[in-house]
């Protein structure tokens, strides 16, 4: 088959056929414009801003664009930028691939829940050449997923109570909405008896008196939710001046324990008491007990009171600290292995002032063990930990276990090699084995990972297929040839202990790329047949080609393909399948020639009309007598009848045949005789009427009553079957196309 036409030269032969003389240029892709609803019945009025909700959500926008085409494999994308206007990082909302041809449609899309700003712009880009198109203008857009009352509260309280709150001069409270999720993600709109505020989070601070209240800001959608909260009532009073009275100490011990108390003590009054802003419960006292033997004793102490006469009121913060905190770190390994005739050495550090040490083997102390550091030989195995201690100060008695560590004299070890990154036969085309863990097995079977302490410490040989490599000698090897193929395993040294790994198998994948081409991508079928061929030498190689998955041929060095389909080529590399690229051949799409005008061909008796095709390389025009009339890319008509137009696309042949007819110069009838003498018995309508499946004729009788409902009307009513039990019967009928009503008007029959 003769090479067809680069997709690149068929789509600026297609361009210059559609548009005449003008420029091939990019394609000029323009800003989305907000557009009526199209869903039927369509709108009238585009909307202006997007107030989405779970009831609706449904919105339309207008995009056009112009020439040059884009690619066949192209998609239209419609993106949203952030409220901001920025599309830094696109949200899409809908894609079209249909529209390629297409320079005017609209897109339907959907606001995401998360949608909540004044500034959001739309713009579409395509994929197939990638460009991307001009921004709207900015639009208000809104996701109303609260469309009811908000609730809110005084901080710290379990819920608004009855509506009010205090504040003393000076001080603040602070106001919240609760039982709402997320309520971080949303701005708000305060107001203070009805006034505006600045304040846009889920919380304000309060020092003034006031009504208050909060909605969500929806912005422009505000009229579409219905979110106004309750109302606190915060009005102000005046100070008593609560505070901590001194405590004895504020540096405990663990299990000391310290009362904190108010400067008031007055029963009428509600204490809660705070450590680090956050309320203790069931704290109504004006005493607070501070407990050092309670883990995270230590922090700032408040308390806060409100009663009659006082309004609420929190004091200034006591500090707690815990004198007894420090911390032990265990410097050594968790488990640690003495080889014969070797010691080792476990320490610790900590940050405590003039520590005391004692080491523990086994939970028992160990006599003279009272320094940081500790020697074990290989005769002292078993589990040892520090305990360092206070020497001095009210918190002598507190004393902190280092964490345990293992001491073990091995019996045996065990080496465990594994592959380095993930690792698939026949898919790496390189990979590193590498040693992963080392064991000690002592006497009783116990198994102690050793990795960190020995790795450097034995001495290696790696083997493949159980014979040594020369030169390897590390604890990993790098595997970088299918020369290299085969089973691994190392063995390991260290004093007198000896150890073979596991064995791991190696099947690399030749570091080769197998490509494939072809006489051309369009098929035509058997009659122009593609060659899929490789410049790799297949003589006496295995190797299978694929046309969709399946096998299709196991001989031929080239492939003739005589279908659509995707095709590729899968060598054998030493055991491995080589695949190849893929090739997609595609069949003869006939809708790559179009006709202007098409459909039925209609004009007046004596005049012509001018057919222009394109999408082709070359085209041939015949009569109804299979007679060539003619062999350019337009053909004037002057006669009715039937045409054929043949029109070739590289090797390929693309058939399309044309009716045409003279224009009808009488009218519509509206009387018909049905006297059966074979003149004016049907009601006979022009052909730019008749035969058209987009025409619509409807007939009804004189009570509305539908006789007659038809696309592509045939000229053929009434039928003999009908009977006119009267003289002149009215009838009416209406011709409409998809849009609009054509004619209408009366028929009278006469019998």
């Amino acid at each position: 088959m003769r090479a067809k036409l680069s997709l690149k030269i068929k789509y600026l032969f297609l361009t210059i056929l559609l548009l005449g003389s003008m420029q091939l240029s990019a394609q000029v892709l323009n800003a989305p414009v907000a557009a009526p609803n199209q869903t039927p019945p369509p709108g009238s009025s585009p909307w202006d801003k997007a107030c989405a909700s779970g009831s609706f959500n449904d919105y339309w926008v207008n995009f056009t664009w112009s020439p040059p085409l884009v690619n066949g494999d192209n998609e239209f994308i419609l993106e949203l930028s952030d409220s901001n206007g920025s599309f830094a990082s696109p949200v899409e909302l809908a894609r079209d691939a249909t529209k390629n041809v297409i320079f005017d449609f609209y897109f339907q899309f959907s606001l995401p829940t998360d949608t909540r700003g004044e500034d959001y712009k739309l713009r579409v880009r395509s994929t197939s050449p990638a460009v991307i198109g001009a921004e709207s203008p900015a639009y208000a857009m809104y996701y109303i997923d609260v469309n009811s009352g908000l609730t809110i509260r005084q901080q710290g309280n379990a819920d608004f109570g009855d509506g009010t709150a205090e504040v003393c001069n000076g001080n603040s409270i602070t106001l919240e909405v609760y039982n709402l999720p997320n309520a971080g993600t949303y701005q708000y709109n305060w107001y203070r008896s009805g006034t505006p505020l600045a304040d846009k989070t889920e919380s304000i601070t309060v020092t003034q008196a006031g009504m208050y209240n909060v909605e969500i800001d929806y912005g422009a959608c505000s009229g579409s939710g219905n979110t106004l909260s309750n109302i606190i009532d915060v009005t102000t009073g005046a100070s008593l001046g609560i505070a901590i009275n001194p405590p004895s100490k504020t540096d405990l011990c663990s299990g000391e324990t310290e009362n904190l108390e108010a400067n008031i003590n007055n029963p009428a009054l509600t204490y809660t008491w705070y450590k680090d802003g956050t309320a203790i419960p069931s704290t109504d006292n004006y005493i607070y007990t501070v407990d050092a033997s309670v883990p995270g004793f230590e922090g700032d102490y408040q308390v806060e009171i409100f009663g009659p006469g006082a309004c609420v009121e929190r004091s200034a913060a006591v500090t707690i600290t815990n004198a007894g905190n420090f911390t032990v770190t265990r410097d050594n390994p968790a488990s640690v292995v003495v080889l014969p005739g070797q010691n080792t050495t476990l320490s610790v550090t900590t940050d405590a002032s003039s520590p005391t040490y004692q080491w523990f083997r086994d939970g028992n102390p160990v006599a003279g063990a009272t320094s940081n550091s500790l020697t074990v030989s290989e005769t002292e195995t078993g589990s040892y930990f520090a305990r360092v201690s206070l020497s001095g100060g009210p918190c002598s008695s507190t004393s902190i276990d280092s964490d345990a560590t293992t001491v073990v004299t091995p019996a045996s070890f065990e080496i465990i090699i594994d592959y380095a990154s993930t690792y698939s036969a026949c898919v790496n085309s390189s990979i590193v084995l590498d040693v992963a863990t080392i064991n000690a097995i002592d006497s009783g079977g116990g198994v102690t990972d050793v990795t960190a302490s020995l790795i450097t410490g034995f001495t290696y040989q790696w083997k493949k297929d159980g014979t040594p490599i020369s030169g390897e000698t590390s604890s990993s090897i790098s595997l970088t040839d299918i020369s290299e193929n085969g089973n691994y395993e190392v063995d390991g040294t260290i004093t007198t202990y000896n150890d073979t790994s596991n064995s791991l198998d190696v099947q690399l994948l030749v570091n080769e790329t197998l490509t494939i081409t072809s006489t051309g991508l369009v098929s035509c079928g058997p009659s122009e047949p593609i060659t899929i061929s490789t410049t790799t030498g297949l003589v006496g190689e295995s190797f299978d080609w694929y046309r969709d998955g399946t096998i299709v041929n196991s001989t031929d060095e080239a492939l003739i393909a005589t279908e659509p389909g995707t095709y590729q080529l899968v060598l054998d590399r030493n055991g491995c399948p080589l695949p190849s690229n893929e090739l997609v051949i595609t069949g003869l799409d006939p809708d790559l020639i179009t006709l202007n005008p098409s459909g039925t061909i209609v004009f007046p008796e004596g005049a012509s009309r001018t057919v222009t095709a394109s999408g082709g390389d070359s085209y041939r025009w015949y009569d109804s007598n299979n007679v060539e009339i003619g062999n350019s890319s337009s053909i004037t008509f002057t006669e009715e009848g039937s045409y054929a137009i043949v029109a070739t696309i590289g090797n390929c042949e693309v058939n399309r045949n044309l009716t045409v007819e003279y224009l009808d110069n009488f009218k519509i009838p509206n009387v018909i005789t049905i006297n059966g003498d074979g003149i004016n018995d049907l009601w006979i309508i022009p052909n730019s009427y008749s035969n058209k499946p987009d025409v619509n004729v409807v007939i009804f009788n004189s009570s509305g009553k539908e006789v007659l409902n038809q696309n592509n009307y045939q000229n053929n009513w009434p039928e003999s079957s009908m009977s006119f039990p009267k003289q002149n019967m009215v009838f009416f009928y209406k011709i409409k196309d998809a849009n609009e009503v054509l004619k209408q008007g009366t028929i009278t029959i006469i019998r």
